[in-house]
């Protein structure tokens, strides 16, 4: 099973730093699953344009490959002006919907007010309930205030629920995972 972290922004390094944390909880406490983090500031993605995602080529073509391949997903985004980055929604668009079909989903948000978490339920959730995914029903949402002045996350409540969502969505998938193979043998 292989578990993808999405950074979902070009700018800034919070939402990237709460992605790999969660990553690195899972890889601690389930050896087995192999973990990769996506970091969109490391690719140089093309503009969705409508066509048929198998024509994109260079980077937008790696890009896809990798979240096509993934099992499920941590998928992260710091909160500008209310909404998900526009990298982030370009990275939607750009994947086949039957890419995420039945596939776990745990949503991490960053951002500069205490409220903008509610992107979260208002924007996030509705997006993978689109694609027919299957969400996790907790979060992380850190704010500025949980990092120190290195980066680093500070606040015991937003580690706590790294951990919990990282159980989360690890459950879901091999709970999920064995249901499907009991329904093959049936």
């Amino acid at each position: 099973m292989k578990l993808l972290g999405i950074s979902g922004t070009i700018t800034g390094s919070k939402t990237k730093v709460v992605v790999d944390k969660l990553l690195a909880e899972v890889k601690c406490n389930h050896p087995e699953i192999e973990v990769e983090l996506l970091d969109l500031k490391q690719y140089d993605v093309q503009f969705c344009d409508g066509r048929d995602p198998s024509t994109y080529t260079g980077d937008t073509k790696k890009v896809i490959d990798i979240v096509s391949s993934a099992d499920f997903y941590i998928i992260g985004t710091p909160i500008f002006q209310g909404s998900i980055t526009g990298a982030l929604k370009n990275l939607f668009d750009l994947i086949p919907p039957q890419v995420f079909r039945n596939k776990v989903m745990g949503f991490v948000a960053t951002g500069g007010t205490y409220q903008h978490y509610l992107v979260i339920e208002n924007q996030l959730k509705p997006i993978a309930g689109y694609f027919r995914a299957f969400v996790a029903p907790g979060f992380v949402y850190a704010h500025n205030d949980h990092f120190n002045k290195a980066n680093e996350i500070v606040d015991l409540d937003v580690l706590e629920r790294i951990s919990a969502l990282s159980e989360e969505v690890v459950f879901m998938q091999k709970s999920l995972k064995a249901e499907k193979k009991e329904h093959q043998y049936n």
